[in-house]
């Protein structure tokens, strides 16, 4: 679904909403599973989507102990909170409020993610992003930034993103994965406040909001997205977004900004292991089991 806008550009409608479901993974960590469910199984390049968010520490003291991975990239970004992660090629960091860690498993590696905190609210999002079979059994690498490396544009009155991948006006992101092309950002639209962002228009796109709500589209066609809805984005070469008063109150509208290249390959997937054929992965789990990670 699209729209044309005055200059003639087309703008990317809402082709459908989704809602995440609860669910628990690691040692029982409770999460929203957005993508990876099955209302939205995939959006190529994109595998999964999860949100976690809670006050309440027995909801993820547990933590995500020691698991494998193969064949694809997770991106972990946090808002608030404190999460230690170790592997076993000797890796270890401390993701904190703000910081953004690309990691791209390749050809396999085992680690752990653990809350470095007792207490206190755990929020943030983790995506799996797909690799396309030539990176697949690439070398482990991690791309890790502190919120003071993530830049900030401020592209109209009463919007401000942070730029953790892609372009925005002037402002380049940190993160870069040529195969993909992605662009994530974290948006902070003010009510009435709009944001319009050009992207390749053969590029899956998404937007999940997770504070206040956005009209997303222009004139007849645009849908006000709320909170804790993911908006599939249809074609076209420009997103258009706008803040709403969400139930009145006027809040600012938090959400991010997903986008990248789809790979428009076979995906065989099991577990933490992304491949493109099942013998692949039955190899997969076969070096997993015979210590080759």
């Amino acid at each position: 679904m699209s729209s044309t806008s005055s200059a003639g550009t087309a703008v990317r409608g809402v082709r459908r909403v989704v809602q995440g479901m609860p669910t628990s993974d690691g040692a029982g960590v409770k999460l929203t599973r957005v993508i990876g469910q099955p209302q939205l199984p995939d959006l190529d390049p994109f595998l999964m989507l999860d949100e976690f968010g809670t006050d309440k520490a027995e909801d993820y003291i547990a933590g995500f102990p020691d698991h494998p991975h193969r064949g694809f990239e997770t991106v972990t970004y946090m808002l608030d909170g404190r999460m230690r992660h170790r592997d076993n090629h000797g890796n270890e960091g401390v993701l904190v409020p703000g910081s953004v860690q690309w990691m791209t498993a390749g050809r396999g590696l085992v680690h752990s993610e653990m809350p470095e905190q007792q207490e206190g609210r755990m929020r943030g999002f983790q995506l799996w992003l797909n690799l396309p079979a030539r990176d697949k059994m690439t070398a482990p690498k991690y791309q890790e930034y502190g919120p003071e490396r993530i830049p900030s544009a401020a592209p109209a009155a009463g919007v401000t993103v942070k730029v953790i991948a892609g372009r925005v006006a002037d402002v380049t992101g940190p993160i870069s994965q040529p195969a993909t092309d992605p662009t994530y950002l974290d948006l902070s639209i003010e009510p009435g406040a709009a944001f319009v962002q050009p992207l390749a228009a053969d590029y899956a796109a998404f937007l999940y909001v997770y504070e206040g709500a956005v009209r997303v589209g222009a004139g007849a066609a645009a849908r006000t997205i709320g909170a804790h809805e993911l908006a599939v984005l249809g074609e076209g070469e420009e997103i258009r977004l706008e803040g709403e008063r969400a139930g009145g109150d006027g809040g600012t509208a938090r959400a991010i900004l997903v986008a990248g290249r789809p790979l428009k390959e076979p995906v065989a997937k099991y577990g933490p292991f992304v491949m493109n054929t099942n013998a692949e992965l039955h190899q997969a789990f076969l070096d997993y089991q015979t210590g080759k990670f």
